[in-house]
C-alpha cells in the first residue's frame, strides 16, 4: 500500500481561510457543512453528534493556536481533512490554555482500514504543525495556495 501523504488529503474545496466564527459550535457548524457538501461524510447530525462525543473526552486543541477536532462515525464515506484558518482567535480549550486560530477537523470512518488511515493521517499533521515556521505559516495564511503551501516540505 503506498505511503499516505499530506497531498492525499488536502483538498481544496474543504480549506477555509479568513472564517468569520465567534464559537468552536460555529466552526463546526461551517466545515462540517463543507465535508458534507464535498461528499466526505453522509449525515451532519451523525457526523456532528461524533465530534461533540470527541470533545467531551478532553481538549482538542493541541498549544500554538491549533485545534484538532475529530468524529469517528459510520456516516463518513471517506478520510478527510478540512481546514479553517479563522480571522481571529476564538476560546477552544487547549494544552497551553491557547485558544484557536486554525483548525483542523478530521473525518474518520468507524472501523477497519478508516480508522489506520485516521492515525497515520493525524500523525503527519501532527508532525508538519511541530514546526513552528508551518504554524506561522498557516496563521498569516489568506488563500487555499498558502494553506497548501505552508504544508509542504
Amino acid at each position: 500500500m503506498p505511503e499516505l501523504t499530506l497531498n492525499d488529503v488536502l483538498d481544496r474545496s474543504t480549506i477555509l481561510t479568513d472564517v468569520h466564527a465567534e464559537s468552536k459550535e460555529e466552526v463546526f457548524n461551517i466545515l462540517i457543512q463543507r465535508l458534507f457538501d464535498q461528499g466526505y461524510i453522509g449525515s451532519i447530525d451523525e457526523f456532528t453528534e461524533a465530534v461533540h462525543n470527541r470533545e467531551k473526552e478532553g481538549a482538542t486543541g493541541i498549544g500554538g493556536h491549533i485545534a484538532i477536532p475529530h468524529g469517528r462515525s459510520e456516516t463518513v464515506t471517506k478520510n478527510g481533512v478540512a481546514i479553517a484558518i479563522l480571522n481571529h482567535e476564538i476560546p477552544w480549550e487547549s494544552l497551553d490554555d491557547t485558544g484557536a486560530k486554525i483548525v483542523v477537523l478530521f473525518t474518520v470512518g468507524a472501523s477497519g482500514e478508516g480508522s489506520n488511515d485516521h492515525l497515520r493521517l493525524l500523525s503527519l499533521f501532527a508532525r508538519k504543525m511541530a514546526k513552528a515556521e508551518v504554524v506561522t505559516a498557516l496563521q498569516q495564511a489568506t488563500s487555499i495556495d498558502e494553506v497548501i503551501e505552508a504544508f509542504q516540505d
